[in-house]
Parts: C-alpha cells; structure tokens; sequence
C-alpha cells in the first residue's frame, strides 16, 4: 500500500487520483457555463460574493462523490461539512477566486483534495477557463496537463518573484510581516487567488504568502506544490490540515520558504 494511505478502506492513492480528475471534469462544463455571463451575486455573512455557478458546482461534485464514495467525508465552501471523522474526506472549493470569475478575469479554478486521515493526500487545481490543470499527490511529481512540472531553484530572497492575492487581506500585525518582506524580493505581484500555487509549481513564481484562507482553499494546493519540489505551510512552519488558521507561506525551495519566514519574523 503506498505510503500515507493505512487503512484497507481507503482507495489506492491512484483511485483517488483518478477520481479527483473525474471530478474536475465535472465541475468544467458547469463553472464555463457561467462564465462571463450574467449572474446575481448574494453576499455571504464575511461579505463574499457566491453566485449559482458556486452552487451549481458543488453540489455536481458533492452527488459524484455520494455515489462513488458514499462513506467518504466532504468539506465544501458552500454546503458545509458532513463526516469529517470519515478517513477519507473531499475538500471542495467549486470556484475558488469567485471575485475574479464574477468580473469576467480568468484567473479562477475548481479546487479537489482528497485528505486521508486529515492529510491531505490528492490535490488537483483545475483552472478551466485557461486549460490548465495541475495534480499533485504525495510522493509523487506534480504534472501539468499530464507533463511534469518543478518550482524554480531559487534559494534567495533577492532574486524572489513573490505573489499574493490581495494585501488588503492581511490584517495590521500581518501587514507588518508581509511589507518586511516586500523591499527584500525581486518581483511583487497582486491577484492570482490558486492560480498563483500552480504557477509557483511550474516554476515561474518563487513565493506565495497568504492569509484568510480555509481548508477548503489550500488543501489541494499541498500535493501539487509540495510534488513540484516547493514548501508549504502556515506561518508557524507547521503542515497545513483542517484545524490551520489560514495563515500561508509557500515557496519554490526550503532555502527560501526559511528565509521568507526570518524576514517576516516569523
């Protein structure tokens, strides 16, 4: 059995990979057919936006999942959590990026992971508006399309490309942090929600640094960035798992990802 997958009920780590792939497919033609078209727009209790493509491709992947794996756990961003004692649970984020989806940006994705005992194990980045998709699975190489893909060998922050989704995020004692990082890297850009994790994966950024995010955001990003060669975890250096605070740092080398951490005073 490979490593990380210890129970007889669990699926093979190429089931799971297999399926995680299924579901991408699934979300595909649901999320494109919302796609710069136009959509009512509900904001939730933390004032973000949710619309019908949100909805509408949860609950495809949430009935794939019921009927292949009905045991199996699910936690979604909009229909909540359901068996997460289950040794295998689903980690779904339907459109992850909503604000740029709703604007008509093509920098939003389909998020899967697959957490086996709390680990995430599997994690796929589906962007489908680009054609991309990333798949990761733990001790394995992360691949693009199908062709392996590996971060950039930067070891010093000097010569960092350093992306965040929005610095308006971090909260004051997290700004602070981040803005001690800022003057020490090469390149700093804004935007990119997921998408900035597979470009770290295929080498063209160096760091991520992150904050507010949810389990159901950053599980499936383990596999594919740690499988590229890179480093994740939250401000602590901790592995991230479901009971993370949302706090990330991701980086293309160990190298690096210490010294982002030093530089932040983390």
């Amino acid at each position: 059995m490979p490593q990380g997958l210890h129970a007889s009920a669990v699926p093979g780590r190429d089931v799971l990979l297999s399926f995680a792939g299924e579901l991408a497919d699934i979300a595909a033609p649901v999320a494109t057919r919302w796609f710069r078209h136009p959509l009512d727009i509900d904001l939730k209790s933390d004032k973000s936006p949710v619309t019908v493509a949100d909805r509408a491709v949860e609950q495809a992947v949430r009935e794939a999942i019921a009927a292949r794996f009905p045991a199996h756990g699910i936690l979604g961003e909009e229909q909540g959590r359901e068996r997460l004692d289950a040794e295998v649970v689903w980690v779904v984020d339907p459109i992850d990026g909503t604000r740029s989806f709703i604007t008509g940006y093509p920098l939003w994705g389909t998020l899967i992971a697959a957490a086996v005992e709390g680990v995430p194990e599997v994690g796929v980045i589906a962007m489908h508006a680009l054609n991309e998709r990333w798949v990761g699975a733990k001790g394995e190489e992360t691949r693009l399309n199908g062709a392996v893909c590996r971060t950039r060998a930067c070891r010093d922050l000097a010569s960092a490309r350093l992306f965040t989704t929005s610095p308006y995020y971090f909260k004051p004692d997290e700004r602070d942090a981040f803005e001690r990082l800022l003057p020490l890297v090469h390149t700093t850009r804004f935007n990119g929600d997921c998408y900035n994790y597979g470009l770290l994966a295929s080498g063209h950024i160096d760091l991520v640094v992150e904050c507010r995010l949810e389990p159901f955001d950053y599980c499936s990003l383990v596999p594919v960035v740690e499988g590229a060669g890179g480093v994740i975890t939250d401000w602590a250096g901790q592995p991230l798992g479901f009971e993370s605070d949302g706090r990330v740092v991701a980086a293309a080398t160990p190298e690096l990802h210490a010294a982002a951490m030093r530089a932040m005073g983390l």
